[in-house]
């Protein structure tokens, strides 16, 4: 059975109900086929679903509208890691399908940087916003398959130097992954479990060496996986689904 399932920030709810965007009211309203007095669930990206019953399909600029009827839980929870990926920018569908599946995994934050040896140059503000609005709709229509919630949110990309200088959050692990002479992965529990892990996965050519030792100047911790080689994409889902094996839901 099809999923009756919207997405609605949450601006959009209020005096009992929601009305939805115009996207979704068209999905709603000529895919699905809804009518008043269906029902629904919406959720709001921020943790929160609801059961909802169609009071109106909208049309001509016109959302649908939905009577909320109460809290429900979403379809699958969250885990209690608070995982942040960053990973070096990567070109065309590479960052498209990392932005993907690190939602699926139950990341919480994607952050694009811009490494020494990063795929793609960022020509303006303009082309990296574009691209950031692609990666948060393709967060969002992921995170609507996966059954989660909460969309993660995904950061405007960010020099390296800047990214690996910020203070970190109490209890925060942090951990950039390199091709050699890190520590093995399982060294991350010597700490205990933390309820916060920000991983940083390199580009295709790996690291500048003074990339790595500026990372470790300010306190992240080296991490090798294995001997073997990965793609840049292939190595940021992996970390994703390891990190939640290690720390989150992923069992």
């Amino acid at each position: 059975m099809t999923r009756r399932r919207f997405y609605a920030p949450p601006g959009a709810f209020a005096a009992g109900g929601v009305t939805l965007s115009e996207e979704e009211s068209k999905h709603l309203r000529d895919v699905l086929r809804l009518r008043a007095g269906d029902g629904a669930q919406v959720f709001d990206g921020e943790g929160r679903e609801f059961a909802c019953v169609v009071s109106g399909v909208g049309g001509r600029g016109e959302g649908a509208r939905l009577e909320v009827r109460g809290a429900v839980e979403p379809p699958s929870p969250e885990s209690p890691l608070g995982l942040t990926l960053a990973v070096a920018l990567l070109k065309g569908e590479k960052f498209d399908l990392v932005v993907q599946k690190a939602t699926e995994l139950g990341a919480t934050r994607v952050a694009p940087v811009e490494t020494k040896r990063s795929d793609v140059r960022l020509r303006d503000e303009s082309s990296g916003s574009k691209r950031v609005e692609r990666w948060r709709r393709l967060a969002l229509e992921a995170a609507k398959q996966s059954g989660r919630a909460r969309v993660p949110a995904v950061e405007e990309p960010a020099p390296f130097a800047a990214f690996v200088g910020r203070a970190p959050r109490e209890h925060e692990a942090r951990a950039l992954f390199a091709e050699g002479g890190g520590a093995p992965l399982d060294s991350l529990t010597t700490a205990g479990r933390p309820p916060a892990v920000v991983a940083l996965v390199g580009p295709e050519g790996g690291w500048e060496e003074e990339e790595i030792e500026l990372a470790r100047a300010h306190g992240w911790r080296i991490i090798t996986l294995g001997g073997r080689t990965l793609r840049a994409e292939t190595a940021a889902i992996t970390v994703c689904a390891l990190l939640q094996n290690l720390f989150g839901d992923l069992k």
